[in-house]
């Protein structure tokens, strides 16, 4: 981390067709101020198709991506017939094979789409995005055929063939374009009753040259109709996800945006137009004719060419590239200025707010007020009631769980938090001046940066600290201090706070740690915009947000993240509160050893996506930090305390691929260990120990229900291994470690079931773990490999009988 990271692009939309067979008047291509659509071919050439796969190969293997992301776009891409379809898609996958994972999505009108391309993209793996306005008064406002005809009924009939069982898979979600003529709680409705799997709401196209239209005169229409619609969502308990939502809040966290037109991430996305010309973002047509050209193409110019177009770099440089009324925003950092098309003004270009800057603001600080209200918890929850929905209940119970189930966890998680916190203030003495100032100044934190807060509180080691206080093995002054400079600093507050610093060490958790000469005993924390001040005595340090990544502080150790296509994990080695991993924790990691870290994660993450899907999205939603650990004998150890929600710890492995297995494997706990914080499994009083395929020793029933629950991750994990891992002798080793762990969760689910010492919704929650585990059975293995397993699985029951009896 010594070196700044080089800019790649990773997102590519490619043109397959430059026609549409819809003629909707708010079209970006064909409605507005560009009109280069009309020169170009109306379908992509092979020659172009085989062209455009090498440069973007060539971009990934330059810039070793893990994952590319592809759209099949148009026009309307489905005009471009199933050969022409397979072509791109074949050719992506013979140029990326062995350089990057492909994702491969296609976004469509919706109205030619039937079995056939169905069968087609479910062989080619490709997700299908549909285009759909809301209910049929509301879509036909606008996407009509060029006759006037609705193409609502074709688009539903298009939706509910992508729900059928066999195509679910295929199906990527809705996108929503915004009038604020519509009804935004009939929209929203009649899109979530299509059991989409997310949703995304898009402003209209406009400029300050052609502003939106503001019916009577609002000003923030466009944040009112997304409100309401956002408390439609919350209200029913945010069943579906929704990117702009989604967006806002990740952003409020300190987390990366999930689309262009909100936070401050670099662009990385390109267009390929049919004629293999390289373009900026589609959105740039609505600015002005041939706004989005570069003036090169796939036969002359690669990738990194492309990036060094002054419109491309302007979209790399984050806050630098964004007027002084947007640096200036309190919200920038959530807003992002905006979509770049949207700024745009004759004489002044970008160099503007959004033509929707007064809608962001609005609806950024109503989403982040209204998530700073935290309901009072009700006394005394009836014990019957499930707290959490059945969807997300059975969902955990067959071992997975989505990116929403996670984010309801989190919350939650992040309730428990908030309550020990509370709990912790009853505990400062009234002598206790430290204590009492730290406390009053976490209560107007609490007013004023509420979601800077909520984030330290979100930190996992939180939890562990306030433990501490409550048992009486901690005093309160000095981790509420930590808390509220942390506050600080994320919010950028001019405000001192008084720290405790122990060992030299002054801890901002969640951001890092301050190295202070010996003999200080408190140092002032204070926020700015761009990092903070500590003062310790007669000295002062200014330090940058990003200073220290590269070692080279002398006084600065912060948290260094890795972030990854909308993953963002910390690599947590500066906090003394980490060590609760049963293993011991690491030394601070050194520069070139965290590259390595970075480049397992990086191969991991890519695996998880590709391989396994199921968990890939709970992973990307809930892990929110790594501890690295000692191991003495290098061995691949892991680890996962019931109290760090959102934390692991783990040794560097031996291999990318074991980091995978680990980090799926050790989430498994992370997410029973939130579960059991909200439902009661299994009667606590139990005492009796119970047989666990896997351990020497006898297990309590909690104990053996962890277990349990991991080891359904990781025999999935070597289920997809025995075909996807190289040479035959992994394959052959993967299918061995299969057969056996199949037969040892099987076995270790028959033993919770008969245990007796399940409550009722223990009792449902283990039966959707045998369901999963079931359903592996009738997978073939080698003759070999089921015998290796059996008689494995026969061995160590008879050793652990022979031990155990002898023992009594």
């Amino acid at each position: 981390m010594n070196r700044p990271i080089q800019p790649a692009l990773s997102q590519f939309v490619l043109k397959v067709h430059s026609r549409c067979d819809l003629a909707c008047d708010h079209c970006y291509v064909y409605e507005h101020a560009d009109t280069s659509w009309r020169g170009r071919p109306k379908a992509v050439s092979d020659e172009i198709l085989a062209r455009v796969a090498d440069r973007i190969a060539e971009h990934a293997r330059r810039h070793d991506l893990p994952t590319v992301h592809v759209v099949l776009h148009g026009g309307e891409p489905l005009l471009a017939g199933p050969a022409r379809l397979r072509r791109a898609a074949e050719e992506l996958r013979r140029a990326l094979r062995g350089v990057s994972a492909l994702d491969l999505r296609m976004h469509t009108n919706g109205v030619l789409l039937d079995e056939n391309f169905c069968d087609l993209f479910l062989e080619l793996g490709i997700k299908v995005g549909v285009s759909l306005d809301g209910d049929k008064v509301s879509n036909d406002r606008h996407r009509r055929y060029a006759d006037g005809r609705s193409s609502h009924h074709k688009v539903i009939r298009a939706v509910e063939l992508l729900n059928r069982p066999r195509y679910r898979a295929l199906f990527a979600g809705l996108l929503c374009t915004i009038d604020v003529e519509n009804d935004p709680v009939a929209v929203y409705d009649a899109l979530v009753e299509l059991a989409p799997p997310r949703i995304d709401f898009l402003l209209p196209h406009a400029t300050w040259d052609t502003p939106p239209p503001r019916p009577g005169g609002a000003a923030t229409p466009y944040a009112a109709w997304l409100d309401a619609v956002y408390r439609r969502w919350d209200a029913a308990g945010r069943t579906v996800p929704v990117r702009v939502f989604d967006s806002v809040l990740r952003t409020l966290r300190g987390e990366s945006s999930l689309t262009e037109s909100l936070g401050l991430a670099p662009a990385d996305l390109v267009v390929i137009e049919t004629d293999g010309t390289f373009e900026q973002a589609d959105s740039l047509k609505t600015s002005y004719d041939g706004a989005p050209a570069t003036g090169m193409d796939v036969f002359t110019h690669s990738l990194d060419d492309v990036l060094q177009h002054p419109g491309m770099l302007a979209r790399q440089q984050g806050i630098e590239q964004l007027c002084a009324q947007c640096r200036a925003c309190p919200v920038v950092r959530s807003c992002g200025g905006g979509l770049y098309a949207h700024r745009y003004r004759t004489g002044s270009d970008f160099d503007n707010p959004s033509v929707f800057c007064p809608d962001l603001l609005a609806l950024v600080t109503t989403i982040r007020d209204r998530e700073a209200v935290v309901p009072a918890a009700p006394s005394a929850p009836p014990a019957v009631e499930l707290p959490l929905p059945q969807r997300d209940f059975d969902a955990l119970a067959a071992g997975f769980g989505g990116a929403d189930t996670i984010t309801r966890l989190a919350a939650a998680q992040l309730d428990v938090n908030q309550e020990l916190l509370a709990a912790v203030s009853g505990c400062i003495a009234l002598s206790d001046r430290e204590a009492t100032a730290a406390w009053e100044l976490l209560t107007q934190l609490d007013a004023e940066a509420p979601a800077e807060l909520d984030a330290v509180l979100a930190h996992p080691y939180t939890r562990p600290w306030a433990l501490s206080v409550l048992e009486g093995r901690a005093a309160p002054a000095g981790g509420l201090a930590e808390i509220a400079a942390a506050t600080v600093v994320r919010a950028g507050l001019d405000l001192g706070v008084t720290v405790p610093v122990q060992g030299g060490a002054l801890r901002l958790p969640g951001l890092g740690t301050v190295r202070l000469a010996g003999g200080v005993d408190e140092a002032e924390v204070s926020g700015a915009a761009e990092g903070f001040a500590v003062r310790a005595g007669v000295r002062r340090f200014e330090i940058g947000r990003h200073e220290g990544l590269d070692g080279a502080s002398p006084h600065w150790e912060p948290v260094r993240l890795f972030e990854s296509d909308g993953w963002s994990v910390a690599i947590e080695d500066t906090d003394p509160l980490r060590d609760c991993h049963t293993w011991p924790v690491a030394r601070r990691i050194a520069p070139d050893e965290i590259k390595l870290w970075a480049e397992d994660l990086t191969v991991a993450r890519s695996l998880i996506r590709r391989e396994l899907p199921a968990y890939a999205d709970a992973v990307t939603a809930g892990l929110r930090l790594i501890t690295p650990l000692y191991a003495p004998d290098g061995s691949n150890v892991s680890a996962a305390c019931k109290e760090a929600w959102g934390a692991i710890g783990a040794a560097r492995p031996s291999s990318p691929d074991q980091l995978a297995l680990l980090i799926v494997h050790e989430f498994q706990h992370v997410k029973l260990a939130a579960l059991l914080d909200a439902v009661d499994l299994y009667d606590k009083a139990d005492r009796a120990l119970h047989y666990a395929p896997w351990r020497p020793d006898p297990r309590p029933i909690g104990g053996l229900l962890q277990g349990t629950y991991a080891h359904i991750a990781v025999t999935d994990f070597w289920r997809v291994r025995r075909e996807t891992a190289r040479g035959s002798g992994q394959r052959a080793e993967a299918e061995a470690q299969f057969a056996r762990w199949r037969h040892q969760t099987s076995d270790a689910v028959d033993v919770l079931l008969g245990s007796g010492s399940l409550s009722d919704l223990g009792e449902a929650f283990v039966t959707g773990m045998a369901e999963t585990a079931a359903g592996w059975q009738a997978e073939p293995v080698s003759a070999a490999a089921r015998s290796a397993a059996e008689r494995s699985a026969r061995r160590h029951r008879a050793e652990w009988k022979a031990r155990t009896e002898g023992a009594s």
